[in-house]
């Protein structure tokens, strides 16, 4: 959501692939023209890491704050305040014919 933030792990877990938390970003990393709110995810620690995908962390940092997004002392997201945890998709039933 729009002023959250989640992890690539966070991601990956939901996705049932707990341990590949760097297969989402080389995901994400690929997705340069998919309109994802790639921005909005970050390490576990809070950390701008989206450098392949914006060019830089400063494009990634100034998204984050336009939408109200805080950071500490040390450029990491406040994560106690921002993080979001997507929740478990629901697997899907097959129809019946």
């Amino acid at each position: 959501p729009k002023g959250k933030v989640t992890t690539y792990g966070a991601i990956a877990e939901v996705c049932g692939i707990r341990s590949s938390a760097r297969t989402v970003g080389w995901a994400l990393n690929g997705a340069t023209q998919s309109g994802l709110p790639c921005h909005r995810v970050v390490n576990r620690l809070g950390a701008l890491t989206g450098k392949v995908h914006f060019g830089d962390i400063h494009l990634m940092e100034e998204l984050l704050r336009s939408e109200g997004v805080e950071f500490d002392e040390n450029g990491y997201v406040k994560m106690g305040k921002y993080f979001w945890q997507p929740k478990k998709l629901k697997k899907r039933r097959k129809k019946k014919n």
